[in-house]
């Protein structure tokens, strides 16, 4: 008899797995909260196919991104949904960024990063991005743009005709370990498997909870808002163009991104959300706001980056701010160019009881509960590595 395995959370992460679940004959089921999969982190990001500059090489986020790519082209091509290699340059304004860039090339060619180049010839900067301002660059020509929503679509229709579930509308409210199988109980259902898997995303802590799994790493939400180009204006963009990342804090900056559909945003910011799925300021609770500023590692996070914090938040308000911080990497930029905010994201950021960050990818287990703690960027880009990894090293006799 097949082992049935439930998975918590319809973002790409959690389809994916279960896709990878029900290829080897598991009886696999999706619960997810909301009528439709991807309506979180999954189908409110840039729909960037990261190629792997950033990562510290060796880690979790540095390898399944690899993979991650290669998997992600490769099921596109296959299924025939849209792929677009723009490109990506990662842009030193001043001779003040140079060190930075330096590790960035350095970290590009440690983690494979195809045909990466570092470009210190400005004429050949203007060839790559015409309108672009800077020094030196670091480019990365196969970083590709898709529609994340569409290929968990297209993962869905997989695991469906595997034989496997996808329950919509499913909100879970309890997890109980009863008898070494597990009574996930949801809003519409009470379902038992043999083993669970949780990629509740903005809500993973508090899923974590149900299971008794340790409180931290906490999620602390921040908001990533966007402004779009002008469609006259999107010629002043050819694919990406990023900032050389602050290594103090795990937000790239503002950047510009030739989206897949041709539309040109730019952004995120990176703002304390004051709610979990808190899209807009106007969305609050105080429920999650008083988790955040009472979790022990406040006082740390808070002193190490207020001024930060101050900064991205004025600049979320204000729109002249908004806009010097955009135009540093195109100077040709007016602010009527930006023409409106489009949808905004929440990152399900992870943080300890210290008040560190957590960069890398995270996964605990519980029993037969298997936990995705921390599954920031570039995990779209990695979803389908990420669901091998987890079969390898957590799920391993489902093979």
């Amino acid at each position: 008899m097949a082992e049935s395995i439930g998975i918590v959370g319809g973002g790409i992460v959690g389809v994916a797995i279960a896709r990878a679940l029900a290829a080897q004959g598991a009886d696999v089921a999706v619960l997810e909260k909301e009528v439709r999969l991807s309506q979180h982190q999954t189908g409110h990001n840039s729909g960037v196919v990261h190629a792997g500059l950033y990562y510290k090489p060796g880690s979790l986020k540095a390898t399944l991104c690899h993979a991650g790519r290669a998997a992600t082209r490769d099921y596109c091509h296959e299924k025939g949904l849209p792929y677009r290699e723009v490109g990506k340059l990662v842009v030193a304004v001043d001779e003040t960024e140079l060190d930075a860039l330096a590790e960035i090339e350095r970290r590009s060619i440690e983690n494979s990063v195809p045909d990466m180049a570092r470009i210190d010839d400005v004429g050949r900067l203007r060839e790559i991005e015409p309108h672009v301002a800077g020094i030196a660059a670091v480019h990365s020509p196969h970083t590709a743009v898709v529609d994340y929503a569409t290929i968990t679509e297209a993962l869905a229709q997989d695991v469906r005709a595997a034989g496997g579930r996808i329950l919509l509308g499913h909100e879970v409210t309890d997890i109980r370990q009863e008898n070494g199988r597990v009574r996930v109980i949801s809003t519409a259902s009470e379902e038992v498997f043999d083993r669970v898997v949780v990629c509740a995303g903005l809500q993973s802590d508090v899923v974590a909870r149900m299971v008794g799994a340790d409180p931290s790493p906490k999620i602390l939400p921040f908001r990533g808002e966007y402004w779009e180009l002008a469609h006259d204006r999107t010629d002043l963009v050819k694919g990406m163009i990023y900032p050389v990342p602050d290594p103090r804090f795990p937000f790239l900056g503002v950047h510009f991104t030739r989206g897949v559909y041709d539309n040109v945003h730019v952004g995120p910011n990176a703002v304390p959300a004051l709610r979990r799925e808190g899209y807009t300021w106007l969305q609050w609770s105080v429920k999650d706001t008083w988790e955040s500023l009472t979790w022990p590692g406040a006082p740390s996070l808070a002193k190490q980056h207020w001024r930060m914090g101050v900064d991205e938040i004025s600049s979320s308000l204000i729109k002249p701010l908004y806009f010097q911080k955009a135009r540093r990497f195109i100077p040709e930029l007016r602010s009527a160019d930006l023409s409106y905010k489009s949808t905004a994201g929440v990152r399900a950021q992870a943080w300890g009881r210290d008040g560190a960050l957590l960069d890398d990818f995270a996964v605990d287990q519980v029993g037969p509960v298997t936990l995705l703690r921390n599954a920031p960027s570039p995990a779209a880009t990695s979803a389908m590595s990420i669901a091998d990894y987890v079969l390898e090293h957590y799920l391993a006799r489902t093979a």
